[in-house]
């Protein structure tokens, strides 16, 4: 299994949209940061797909080692 490569070290603050399912990329190679681009094949790493409750702003971890994938939990001060 490849790392996770951290895209940035600060999260990506955008709002979701209520009913749309996304998927985060976990590894840190996509192009389309912060969601995936399929460029994680081969690596053993996957993106986690999640569906957005609600119409909400929130802060998607830029650095890929959250422990609250796919939400910043202020890791990304550490590294």
């Amino acid at each position: 299994m490849a790392d996770r490569i951290p895209a940035q070290k600060a999260p990506y603050s955008l709002q979701l949209e209520a009913g749309k399912t996304y998927a985060w990329y976990a590894c840190g190679r996509s192009k389309n940061q912060p969601f995936c681009d399929g460029t994680h094949s081969g690596t053993g790493l996957a993106p986690k797909v999640f569906k957005a409750e609600e119409t909400r702003t929130v802060a998607l971890c830029g650095c890929k080692q959250t422990g609250d994938a796919p939400f910043c939990d202020g890791t990304h001060a550490q590294l």
